[in-house]
């Protein structure tokens, strides 16, 4: 039953690190991020100058940081509590992805607002930076649905991370070392 109960344990220990993470991550990325600025022309906002160039940072950023994030919180995670390999790997997959999605809520609330709505009522050529968001994201992403392929970042950051961390440390679990295998002698 102590098995149990300490993988239970180490599994929500490493989720809500996740979600921690995932919010640190989000005030990095905005503070990273420059938003671009856009016009308004016929109450409507109109990014200046037009191109993926300009309209992809938020979304650059957000990978940056979202795998070295996700790379660094599984490997400390993984590296303080090596046991469960299973349930901790499950653990960190799932929460990085709940980390990616804290990190886009944080990072899009602390940028500046929408420029669509902010457009209204507004006379032509006023300029309105842009939002904090992902590209391929209408809105707000889902829970656990990569509805950008960008929302993949922080899982495959940690899993490598994680997986690394379980390969390179084996024998360090527990106190149980892995010895060389003895040679039979001649003779």
């Amino acid at each position: 039953m102590t098995g149990r109960l300490g993988a239970a344990a180490q599994a929500v220990v490493n989720v809500l690190a996740f979600v921690l993470s995932g919010a640190l991550a989000g005030v990095v990325w905005e503070l990273l991020w420059d938003p671009p600025v856009g016009v308004v022309f016929n109450n409507q906002w109109f990014l200046e100058p037009a191109g993926p160039d300009f309209s992809f940072s938020g979304t650059g950023w957000y990978v940056v940081v979202a795998l070295v994030a996700g790379a660094l919180t599984a490997f400390v995670m993984a590296w303080w509590w090596p046991r469960h390999e299973l349930i901790s790997l499950l653990s960190i997959v799932v929460g990085s992805m709940l980390a990616g999605w804290v990190m886009f809520k944080v990072g899009h609330a602390l940028g500046p607002q929408d420029p669509r709505v902010l457009a209204v009522g507004q006379a032509d050529l006023t300029p309105i930076p842009s939002d904090l968001t992902l590209a391929g994201v209408e809105g707000a992403p889902r829970v656990f649905r990569l509805d950008s392929s960008a929302l993949a970042a922080f899982p495959i950051g940690a899993t490598l991370a994680s997986i690394y961390v379980f390969l390179a440390a084996t024998g360090r679990k527990s106190g149980r070392r892995v010895s060389a295998p003895e040679t039979p002698t001649a003779g």
